[in-house]
Order: C-alpha cells, then structure tokens, then sequence
C-alpha cells in the first residue's frame, strides 16, 4: 500500500472510530436503560447489571457500523478536499484508484467484522440476555424480600413485606391477586417464608377475603396457608428463543419440533437471508460515500454537503432492506429483494465510479436545502445583529 493510500486510510479510520463511539455508547446507554427497572426490581447485583449492558452491545454494534462508516468516509474526503489535498492529488496525476482502494479494503474489513458479530456473537449474547432477563422474573425470592414496597409479581399479582426477619421469615404480608377477573383475592398475614423446594408462599396466622363480580366479600381466617408460585416461576424462568436469537447452523437446519420453528417458520427463513445479505452494508454505503465525495470540488459550487447526501442515501438503503425483511417473513417472493437492493446499489455506485460521476440529490431537494440553509443563516445573522444593536443602545 502506498504513502498515500496508507494516509488516507489512517484518517477514514480516525474519523470511523470518533463516529461509532460516541454514537455506540448513545444507542447502547438506551438500550441498556430499558432494563434498569428489572434488574433493580429483581434486587440485582451491579455487577448483573453491567453484564446485561455488555451482553446487549453485540446487538448494536451491526446497526450503528455502517453507518459510522458512511459518516466517516464522507467526512474524511470532504475534509481533504476542503484542505485541497483532492485537488493537489488530481494535479499531481494520481489515479482515483489511490482514494477508492483504501476505502475499499476497509469497508470490506469492516463487512467481515459485522458478519461475525451477526452471525456468531450476536445469537449468543441475546440468548444470554433473554435468559437473565427470565432468570429475573423468575427471581421470586428477591421479588419479595424487600421491606415496605409492594412488587409486581407478574401482572394482577402484587406482594408487599413490612419487615424481613432472620431465617427467611417474612413479616406483614400482603398479597393482592387479581388475575382472575371474575373474582379478586387479598392476602393478610402476620408472617410466612418462602418454601425453596416446592416455591410456595407459605402465609400463617392470616386471613384471605374474597370478593365477587356483584360486590360480596367473603373473609375466611387461617392459620396457615401456601400460596403456589412453582408455575410462575416455572413459567417466567423459560427464555423464549426467537429467529433473532439463534445461530448460523440452527438457520441452515431448522429442527421441525421447535415451537417457534412450528409457530413461524417464515421468520426463520427471513433471518437466514437476512443475515446474508445485511453483513455487506458497510461496502455499500462505503461506495455510496465514494461516490458522493471522492472527487475534488470547488468550495464556490453550491452544493450540498457531500455527508448529507451519503447519509439520506443509506437511511433509504436501510430502510429498503428493513422493509424487504420484514415482508420475507410473510411472503417468500420478498426474498429475492433482500438481495437484488445490495447488488443493484452496488453496480450503479461502480458504474458512477467508473465513469467519474457523482452523487448527487435532484436539483429541485437540492435547491430546496440550500435555500433553507441560506434562511437559516440569515435569521441567524440577523438575531444576532439586532442583540448587538440592542446591547450597544443599553450601554
């Protein structure tokens, strides 16, 4: 690789990096917020906490690369041609291949990376993410044993505990069950523990009221009572493993008796394609940002800016391939889609490649933006004018 090309990807890779960071840590702050209260209502640990944050980050990191890579590619080129480098480049005779090559390699790099990740260590981490996460429901115990607040158990259970005491004894317990909608449950005892070998809430000295669609309430004292909880935590401990969640090989051969596999086969045949033509999304939107700033400019051209046009052209990208997925999943003939969109985007970004044309928006979008960017730079200027006029009437 020559000095140049070894320059010019130097910076692309710089400017990939200081895009898919701060842009990584955005996305995967919020999704790993979204499972805050699980954790902390299920009493886990930190540490859970934060291995739940990092198991999500595999799922993110095949969305948000391309288009740091897009991002960074436009900006590198635009940045060069603005210092004029381009520009001395095509005066020193240097052949256009000398700037294509060394984003090639890399959005080809970069293609490898996001297949491995989404086809080997993404169906992992979410297989682990949806365990923990049933793991934490299931979590009765913990659901429980935090004093003076009440805990939804699962939805119309509720549990509340004035004081825990040593030994596991449980005191104040208050229990609300309205899963039934033909009649409601309310659960009073003075204290009880949870039985670990047959998961019941075993209440004594208590009493139970119930109470009827017409408004009768019924209140019939015990002095012991087991309130069951093997099926919910039986229920809630099992992870439901999607097509998302499964492996490479599972894709190429389905077992015929898995439930999901049974419920919807069409998504399973959806991911597999997927997943096959998704990984390629880097190169492309790495020809996309070639095309629409590899060559030099004049800073006097009206234009706009190079990185927005790569961007509105991968978000349309993007979201064609979303969409052909979504419908392959329903509709075998949506399939074919899922390939043609990269190989079509592919051949025309070469074909303008080869015959030194750019991209460009049409003239009336991009006549549109220009002129909203030249109104808002006028009101700009003009706010700020008329604060100084006013400061200096003050003084």
């Amino acid at each position: 690789m020559k000095l140049i090309e070894r320059y010019i990807l130097r910076r692309t890779l710089l400017m990939f990096f200081g895009t898919l960071l701060p842009l990584l840590g955005i996305v995967w702050t919020t999704q790993a917020l979204t499972n805050v209260n699980l954790v902390t209502d299920s009493g886990q640990s930190m540490l859970a906490f934060l291995k739940l944050a990092t198991l999500i980050l595999p799922s993110v990191i095949p969305i948000i690369l391309p288009f740091a890579f897009v991002i960074g590619v436009a900006q590198t080129l635009t940045a060069m041609n603005a210092d004029s480098e381009l520009t001395v480049l095509n005066a020193a005779g240097s052949s256009r291949m000398m700037i294509i090559r060394p984003i090639i390699y890399l959005g080809v790099g970069l293609s490898v990376v996001s297949f491995a990740v989404d086809n080997f260590v993404e169906p992992y981490s979410r297989t682990a993410v949806r365990q923990m996460i049933a793991t934490a429901h299931a979590d009765m115990l913990s659901s429980v044993i935090q004093e003076n607040a009440f805990r939804k158990v699962t939805d119309g259970l509720y549990v509340q505990v004035s004081r825990r005491k040593g030994g596991g004894v449980l005191e104040g317990l208050f229990v609300a069950d309205t899963r039934d909608p033909k009649v409601e449950y309310v659960y009073y005892a003075r204290e009880g523990a949870i039985d670990e070998k047959t998961s019941a809430l075993v209440m004594n000295d208590g009493e139970v009221h119930r109470k009827l669609p017409n408004g009768d309430v019924s209140v019939i004292k015990f002095d012991s009572y087991a309130f069951d909880l093997a099926d919910l935590t039986e229920r809630a401990g099992e992870a439901t493993i999607r097509a998302k969640d499964r492996d490479l090989p599972f894709l190429l051969n389905p077992d015929p008796a898995d439930e999901q596999v049974k419920r919807n086969p069409g998504a399973f045949t959806a991911e597999l394609h997927r997943r096959f033509t998704e990984w390629t999304l880097p190169l492309i939107f790495g020809l996309v940002a070639l095309v629409a700033s590899v060559d030099a400019r004049s800073h006097r051209e009206a234009r706009v800016h190079p990185m927005v046009t790569s961007l509105l052209v991968a978000l349309a990208i993007r979201w064609a391939m979303f969409y052909a997925a979504s419908a392959s999943e329903t509709s075998l003939y949506a399939i074919p889609f899922l390939y043609l969109i990269p190989l079509g985007v592919a051949a025309l970004a070469i074909r303008q490649l080869s015959r030194h044309k750019s991209l460009e928006l049409p003239a009336s979008m991009r006549a549109r933006l220009i002129d909203l960017r030249d109104s808002l730079m006028a009101r700009l200027s003009g706010r700020s004018g008329a604060a100084s006029t006013s400061h200096g009437q003050q003084q």
